[in-house]
């Protein structure tokens, strides 16, 4: 086999990564992100690219945050793992395959080759997730009007709701915060992403029973690529009730009453009962995101 040349691309020469099939539709998936030339990396075989990489982050970043787009060629597993290993950035790998991945031989097949090229170059999987896209003809979930929503301007309010939320939670990167830096780690985490989103700060939602005791938050928010559910969360002394729902709902009309043509979103596949609501909520299923963490430095 001959050698293998790995390059970053630029402006110049980023049409090479459009070179290597796409087999499980990722260009789609990605048909509203944005990946910067630079932020793009290749394996060659013989001038043919046989892995791929784009990494990505949001337009005020200047390190990205994730990698959410990588293929390799058949065969090529090795060329991958060489790929991760070398590029600059170790940082969180989402792949998103279709949801019918499992059952697709080839599908599976390819997203198996790159569960494995992930493996050689020191991930290790943590997540497998739901991912979701709300469109008008899904039909807006009716809202139940138990709970009184009203904005929160005050960051504390939602850390600690974030703290008690989280002591009992069941998603799998508050787990991981927990694990490395208690409760204070996992509510920081989900502050600082809310922060990031580009959407107003004024929209971030806490929830109240009839009774004036705080139930729960919501945030409504948009991520670079387009409005989604931020975080949908109950406190753990008033679960049993369904307010869940009732957050979803709430937070789908808030984000259409803004102009929203769709909404995304996303959960843990272990999450059933946040999974029940999405679809109680009509949210469809879309893609799923396989979550990969770097536990080691590349070979």
């Amino acid at each position: 086999m001959t050698d293998l040349v790995i390059r970053a691309l630029d402006a110049s020469d980023a049409h090479l990564f459009d070179t290597l099939p796409d087999p499980l539709g990722a260009r789609e998936g990605h048909r509203l992100t944005h990946h910067r030339p630079d932020w793009k990396r290749v394996a060659l075989r013989d001038g043919a690219v046989v892995a791929r990489g784009a990494w990505w982050g949001g337009p005020d970043d200047t390190e990205p945050v994730t990698l959410n787009w990588f293929d390799v060629a058949e065969g090529e597993e090795e060329a991958g793992a060489e790929l991760l290993s070398t590029a600059p950035w170790r940082v969180e790998l989402e792949l998103n395959p279709p949801g019918t991945w499992r059952e697709d031989p080839a599908l599976r097949a390819a997203t198996e080759a790159r569960f494995a090229a992930a493996r050689k170059a020191g991930y290790d999987l943590l997540v497998e997730r739901f991912l979701y896209r709300w469109t008008p003809e899904c039909g807006l979930p009716e809202r139940p009007g138990r709970l009184v929503c009203r904005p929160e301007p005050d960051d504390a309010v939602f850390f600690d709701a974030l703290r008690r939320i989280h002591s009992v939670t069941l998603d799998a990167h508050a787990l991981m915060d927990i694990e490395k830096g208690g409760l204070d780690q996992a509510a920081q985490s989900e502050l600082d992403f809310f922060h990031w989103c580009p959407s107003p700060r004024e929209w971030w939602q806490s929830a109240y029973t009839p009774q004036g005791e705080l139930a729960g938050i919501h945030i409504p928010a948009h991520n670079p690529s387009g409005p989604c559910v931020g975080f949908i969360g109950v406190l753990p002394e008033h679960r049993g009730h369904g307010y869940a729902f009732d957050l979803l709902a709430e937070c789908t009309h808030f984000l259409v009453e803004r102009g929203a043509e769709f909404v995304s979103a996303a959960t843990d596949r272990g999450n059933h009962p946040m999974a029940a609501n999405f679809a109680k909520a009509g949210y469809p299923v879309v893609r799923e995101r396989i979550n990969f963490h770097p536990v080691a430095v590349g070979r």
